[in-house]
């Protein structure tokens, strides 16, 4: 397990967007993922609460980082579904992600973003899944 997680963090390390977001991955074991982004203000909207658009990022890689568990590192989304249950606001976004049902090409996996503020109170603010599937090397354009 402490070799996912190795890989995963690495893998994490090497999405500049994920670098751009200050994205953690504080946990990788088979079909589970947690990753945190910490919330400042350049990812507020202007009513003050987290960006959808960061929500929904936060959601999408933990889909993928538990379904790559079982798939394997070569792994894409190819949809996910997300609701907003309310605004997101404090200090870290949580998301937790875990695969529902994995064959050999694809994991359809479950994901539920949590915001924590002082005490690390989680407050649940959205819900996701998606379907992750295993790709082959990239093709030259």
């Amino acid at each position: 397990m402490e070799e996912l997680s190795r890989a995963g963090k690495q893998a994490l390390k090497s999405q500049p967007f994920s670098a751009l977001m200050g994205a953690r991955l504080t946990s990788l074991s088979e079909g589970k993922a947690v990753l945190e982004v910490p919330i400042r203000e350049e990812l507020l909207q202007q009513n003050g609460y987290v960006h959808g658009g960061v929500i929904s990022y936060i959601a999408d890689n933990a889909l993928m980082f538990a379904g790559g568990s079982v798939l394997g590192p070569a792994v894409l989304t190819s949809e996910y579904k997300i609701n907003y249950l309310r605004p997101a606001s404090g200090e870290t976004l949580v998301a937790r992600a875990s695969v529902v049902n994995a064959g050999r090409r694809q994991a359809v996996c479950r994901c539920e973003v949590f915001t924590t503020g002082a005490g690390r109170k989680e407050t649940f603010c959205a819900a996701a899944q998606g379907s992750i599937v295993s790709v082959s090397a990239p093709r030259e354009a």
